[in-house]
């Protein structure tokens, strides 16, 4: 599985299903529009996952192709790879301030991710429980529009995935009124140094892994 970072919350996934002679298949998450500062994504998808239906992640004109758009929670099959959506709030006040937001479980080549698009609230036991077991989660840190890194160490903290790639967090061109992740990495005691734009993740590669975090840059 190939993960590749555009910056804010957005992220191409390529992935072959289960099943000889299937082709891989490009989805993309939450696509951005110009207005964050930095170039929108650009490439053919077959499907995009969009958290909420705000700007900065809903730019799926950007993508080439007639990509399948999924933009509510559910449960979904696209050419073999199985997505559930799972309703939250993008704030702290049930969604009377800035909507609902999607978070989404990916399921594909034996690895189970979770993006959490922006979320603004503690999940509760029951999101906990549909969230499950998580080999890799995308969590958002920059506080003001999502929950801050404090809180977004609290839920690491309780999914406990094999790997953490922080989201929605300052990058250098970028407009949003956000932290960058240098508070998070401080308290979580660590970050790995590099940041790099792309990861090739297999299932062994989670084998000993626990809460590994890893800063994605943008190329």
């Amino acid at each position: 599985m190939n993960i590749q970072y555009y910056g804010h919350s957005c992220f191409k996934i390529s992935l072959k299903p289960a099943g000889r002679g299937q082709n891989e298949v490009v989805l993309f998450i939450d696509p951005f529009d110009k207005s964050i500062g930095l170039r929108p994504p650009q490439g053919q998808a077959d499907f995009v996952l969009v958290s909420h239906d705000h700007p900065d992640h809903n730019n799926v004109e950007a993508l080439k192709g007639e990509p399948r758009v999924i933009d509510l929670p559910g449960e979904y099959s696209v050419r073999g790879v199985n997505v559930i959506g799972i309703p939250s709030f993008h704030d702290d006040k049930q969604g009377t301030e800035r909507g609902q937001n999607t978070i989404f479980i990916i399921d594909g080549e034996e690895l189970k991710l979770c993006h959490l698009g922006d979320l603004g609230t503690d999940l509760t036991e029951k999101q906990l429980e549909k969230i499950g077991t998580v080999n890799v989660l995308f969590v958002p840190i920059g506080g003001n529009y999502t929950i801050d890194y404090k809180k977004a160490i609290e839920t690491i903290k309780k999914i406990e995935p094999n790997i953490v790639i922080p989201i929605h967090f300052k990058l250098k061109g970028t407009t949003e009124n956000i932290e960058d992740e240098t508070k998070f990495c401080s308290e979580m005691g660590y970050c790995v140094k590099d940041r790099p734009s792309k990861l090739n993740l297999k299932s062994k590669d989670m084998e000993g892994k626990n809460m590994e975090i890893i800063v994605m840059g943008i190329e």
